[in-house]
């Protein structure tokens, strides 16, 4: 459960900066007119990442087994590619964020009302999308149950908190560090996502080696019990992984966390404070 609530917090948390970053700059340039088809924008956005969501969801219900198992593994690997390049993306563009959304808002200020909802469209509909099929992958990697669902909500609604305190100014918070704990925890989420990827893609039998397990510590670490769901639903651990699970979980996890550290040690004395989100000074201050 809570590494579904770090997605739906951290993904949410990105939209809802994007959010308050384009209401601020209406209202700080005295276009509080304009907010109608802002929002018309972000609620096309969200009713898109829903329906994809639900398209993932019900559209593979029908199939059959070897079919689900073969898409949920191929979209295993493209949503832990996503996620990786938006943790690595943030990272670098958080702190410049707050200009390129300004300068995309002035210009379609400048074209018109349709101009204003297709940019408020794409600058959510982009973080919906990513979010919808890493949530709809690691939800199904956790297993069954509500739990992992309510995860994901409470970390939605978590950030749309955040992102309204911001916006009043009633929070502070250092979002480069943020981003930075939050896309190494992310990481390790991916990993564990594309190794249940890979076993889905072994048991399509489009991949060798589902019966050469690893190890299996399932009497130790029962997978119905409370630890064995806490590790599964926290990590996405496999009491009984196979060889080619394993090799692919270090293969990535490893050199991508240590490239994503590294890249944290060469720019932390360049990372600048972030300051709170108003109406009158932006998310990142004036």
């Amino acid at each position: 459960m809570f590494s579904n609530y770090l997605i739906g917090l951290r993904e949410g948390l990105e939209a809802s900066l994007v959010v308050c970053i384009l209401i601020a700059y209406l209202v700080k340039t005295g276009n509080k007119d304009k907010l109608g088809p802002l929002w018309l924008g972000v609620g096309l956005a969200a009713a898109l990442s829903l329906a994809f969501g639900a398209g993932l969801e019900f559209g593979t219900s029908e199939l059959t087994f070897q079919a689900q198992e073969a898409i949920g593994g191929s979209l295993s690997i493209v949503s832990v590619g996503l996620v990786t390049w938006m943790v690595f993306w943030m990272k670098r563009t958080a702190r410049h964020m707050k200009t390129e959304l300004q300068g995309k808002l002035d210009a379609a200020l400048a074209m018109g009302t349709g101009a204003l909802v297709t940019t408020a469209f794409l600058a959510v509909g982009r973080e919906g999308l990513e979010t919808s099929l890493f949530v709809w992958r690691s939800v199904h990697a956790a297993g069954d149950g509500a739990g992992p669902l309510v995860g994901v909500l409470l970390g939605i609604g978590s950030s749309v908190l955040l992102g309204w305190l911001f916006y009043r100014g009633a929070l502070k918070i250092n979002l480069s560090k943020f981003f930075t704990w939050t896309g190494g925890m992310l990481v390790v989420v991916a990993a564990g996502v594309l190794a249940y990827g890979v076993h889905d893609l072994q048991e399509a039998e489009f991949l060798p080696g589902l019966m050469n397990k690893a190890f299996d510590v399932t009497s130790a670490v029962p997978p119905d019990s409370w630890y064995g769901t806490l590790l599964k639903g926290t990590f996405n651990f496999q009491p009984d992984p196979t060889w080619l699970q394993v090799a692919v979980w270090a293969a990535y996890l490893v050199p991508t966390l240590l490239l994503f550290l590294g890249v944290l040690g060469r720019k932390t004395a360049a990372a600048a404070p972030a300051e709170p989100v108003s109406a009158q000074s932006g998310p990142s201050g004036s």
